[in-house]
């Protein structure tokens, strides 16, 4: 594929995702690719037959993920996952890098990543063809596309990873909203919360959930702040422990941390992880052990881990406060 082509089907990607989410870049993360182990028939390139090594055919898997991570990393709209970190975190969860992740196992992989888009697939040949498919799944909606590029030898297997680099960029910006799960606003959430404790007698709550970002303690908690502040808009009584000898009907406990994800030009990513606990005070019943993940962008590494860690607060709480009984 020619210069231009290539630079046709980044400028299409520029424009529609400028459109649709300007706000931050987008996380992707690239698997390797899934590849034959064993050798073709007859025919076809040198990469995909000039061994029978099982070895081999995966390490070229492993070079069409790296050069769509190359090539994909020219585009300001889109944060790549490092390998080193995705290998890492994959393999101590025992999950393979191989194309055999689908739509199922794509929300695990996001959630540990905080990747929101994978891209996998497979390279196989058929006669004299290589084909490489391509296929790019969302971790929040489950959705799936997928592209296709062909090529006749080695010599070609360079420009048709650029060329589907191309086609990946165009599927993410154009299709951006069917990939990405709308984000709440902070007040439909209130206001959609609101209905469900309508009418209810409230208990009160204490949050206890310290937090960290690479090992350093936080001051002003922020998964605490946000949740304290959606709690007591919603009509919760919260009793900060700190500063009153009341006791608390519900005691909400737990940790959280934040760290570095990765940096794009001025931007950096940061990954938040918060775990919970909800207890009863009077028979310390666990009526809720629940966690979440979430990704924030900015041009300070500390406000970025802040709306992290807040993002997370906020999903927890979508499943915190269902549980939460009337005295």
């Amino acid at each position: 594929m020619t210069k231009l082509k290539y630079l046709n089907y980044l400028l299409s990607f520029l424009l529609v995702a400028t459109a649709a989410r300007a706000a931050e870049p987008l996380s992707v993360a690239i698997l390797d690719f899934e590849t034959p182990t064993s050798r073709p028939a007859s025919g076809g390139s040198d990469l995909l037959r000039q061994t029978t090594s099982p070895a081999k055919n995966a390490s070229t898997g492993a070079e069409i993920a790296v050069l769509l991570n190359a090539y994909l990393s020219a585009s300001p709209h889109l944060m790549l996952v490092e390998r080193a970190e995705l290998g890492k975190i994959l393999s101590e969860q025992e999950l393979g890098l191989s194309g055999t992740i689908n739509a199922a196992t794509a929300a695990t992989v996001g959630y540990l990543t905080g990747a929101k888009v994978l891209v996998t697939g497979r390279a196989f040949q058929v006669g004299p063809k290589n084909f490489v498919v391509a296929r790019i799944i969302s971790t929040e909606t489950s959705r799936v596309y997928g592209e296709t590029v062909t090529y006749a030898d080695a010599e070609a297997f360079d420009s048709a990873c650029q060329e589907l680099a191309g086609k990946i960029s165009g599927v993410i910006g154009s299709k951006a909203d069917t990939l990405i799960a709308k984000v709440a606003d902070p007040e439909e959430q209130v206001q959609r919360l609101q209905k469900l404790v309508e009418g209810q007698t409230l208990p009160s709550v204490a949050i206890d959930i310290p937090e960290s970002h690479f090992s350093r303690t936080i001051p002003d908690p922020a998964v605490e702040t946000e949740m304290r502040n959606v709690l007591a808009k919603l009509g919760f009584q919260v009793i900060d422990q700190k500063e009153s000898t009341a006791t608390p009907d519900i005691t909400i406990k737990g940790e959280a941390f934040s760290e570095f994800g990765a940096r794009k030009n001025n931007l950096i990513s940061t990954r938040a992880r918060v775990e919970v606990r909800v207890l009863r005070a009077a028979d310390k019943e666990l009526l809720l052990s629940d966690r979440a993940v979430a990704v924030a962008v900015d041009l300070s590494e500390n406000i970025a881990a802040k709306e992290a860690l807040a993002r997370a607060a906020r999903k927890l709480l979508d499943r915190v406060v269902p549980v939460l009984k009337a005295k």
